[in-house]
């Protein structure tokens, strides 16, 4: 499909049931895949994001079964000793799927097997020699088969060492998740504790934060000194919960709460609360600061427009909320004067360079946008949006959700809409469920 209209619509109200989350789903495959025992999953995203990780752990031997329409069976892997997975050579295609590629790429180091890693031309484009780095500084032996610092990969057989790792933690917070994931690995019976130290800002904390509670789930504790230095005590490997349940995704959740609060409302998301892990949880407590009416249970999130009506606009530091920060970009098109979102330097590296794609986008609508190189400053136009607007999406999912919200104001098209296949391929018939046109 090269484009969708979206029909101006008048409201939004009603209830979600959410996918489950695209960063759990991800965790929790790969973590089953290298932990004692079997694991039975539910709940898992079938996207393509997580296509490419059972892909991939099927590629290289793992046992991974489909029980039901969101439910896998996982056969670990694990033993004692240096791990290996079933197949020791193989050429890994990941797509997009930096949830696959930057883990992969640290656990894949310290198997002793050969693997080439490559995605699609953007992926190729997006940074991973901070990663590189600290896995080499470990003795792992990696190559770059295109331009320095970035994909392709080639991974051979090496030698691990212990010891601190340092890795830069301001471009992106999947390095150190995957450095994370991947040390219960590295151990040897002669090294010391195992141990990694953030150079510079830590971006995108709560998604460390949503890796800690996985490997532990999974058998395994690592201790941190005020998120600077991490260190795995004891000597752990991964086992098997037995049964995982993969809660609702909280950055898909952020298109319907936004839904509520600017169409009038009650729309409830299903899936997620409170005891969420994820960070994106907190686009709630954003939308409050703008004045919509949140309510709270231990399964649920639901938003109301204001009591005024009418949004205001924030001045944000979204470092804990990268993803769902790109809803509130579109938001603020519904709010009263200038809306500032910081700290989302590393949305250039995303499946698009999102600050340039956002800025570009929300201009065709008449908006007054300044880019710099880590915020947005977002002023609504004074005569209302414009109207019959085409969105381009860069082929990035989020660009082509959160634009979805411009039809509780005017119509509009989406170019390429398929791309919201990468996390949630019946997006805009779950939309289209809560609005009233």
């Amino acid at each position: 499909m090269q484009f969708l209209d979206l029909p101006a619509a008048e409201s939004a109200a009603g209830v979600v049931c959410l996918p489950g989350s695209k960063s759990i789903s991800n965790r929790a495959l790969l973590l089953a895949a290298l932990a004692e025992g079997t694991t039975q999953l539910h709940n898992v995203l079938v996207s393509d994001d997580t296509a490419r990780m059972v892909d991939a752990l099927r590629t290289l031997g793992v046992v991974v079964v489909q029980a039901g329409a969101t439910d896998y069976r996982v056969d670990g892997i694990c033993a004692p000793g240096l791990l290996n997975f079933p197949v020791g050579e193989a050429s890994l295609f990941l797509g997009n799927a930096g949830t696959v590629f930057r883990p992969l790429t640290a656990v894949l180091a310290m198997a002793q097997g050969h693997y080439r890693l490559s995605g699609v031309p953007r992926m190729h484009e997006r940074p991973i020699g901070d990663l590189v780095d600290a896995l080499r500084q470990m003795g792992a032996q990696i190559d770059y088969l295109g331009n320095e610092g970035y994909p392709p990969l080639e991974i051979r057989p090496a030698r691990i060492r212990g010891g601190e790792i340092p890795i830069r933690g301001s471009v992106s917070s999947q390095f150190l998740s995957g450095l994370l994931m991947a040390l219960p690995l590295s151990v040897r019976p002669s090294h010391a504790v195992p141990a990694i130290r953030v150079a510079g800002e830590l971006v995108s904390q709560p998604y460390i934060g949503l890796t800690l509670a996985l490997m532990e789930r999974f058998g395994v504790r690592v201790e941190h000194e005020a998120w600077r230095r991490f260190t795995l005590p004891g000597g752990q490997r991964y086992r098997s919960p037995g049964e995982f349940h993969v809660e609702g995704d909280a950055s898909s959740a952020s298109y319907f709460l936004a839904a509520g609060a600017i169409g009038g409302g009650p729309v409830r998301v299903e899936g997620i609360g409170r005891d969420s892990l994820q960070g994106d949880i907190r686009f709630a407590d954003a939308l409050e600061q703008m004045g919509a009416r949140i309510g709270w249970g231990a399964g649920w999130i639901e938003a109301r427009a204001p009591e005024s009506g009418r949004l205001r606009a924030v001045d944000l530091d979204c470092n804990h909320i990268p993803d769902a920060a790109m809803t509130l970009a579109v938001t603020a098109l519904f709010a009263e004067d200038t809306t500032v979102l910081r700290n989302i330097a590393s949305w250039r590296v995303k499946e698009t360079d999102r600050l340039a794609a956002m800025s570009r986008e929300l201009r065709k609508f008449g908006a007054i946008v300044e880019e710099g190189e880590d915020y947005l400053r977002i002023t609504p136009p004074d005569g209302g949006l414009v109207g019959n607007v085409a969105v381009d999406t860069y082929d990035d999912h989020r660009m082509a959700m959160s634009f979805s919200l411009i039809a509780l104001a005017r119509p509009l098209r989406i170019n390429e809409p398929e791309c919201v296949g990468k996390t949630f391929p019946d997006y805009f018939e779950r939309f289209a469920a809560i609005t009233c046109t």
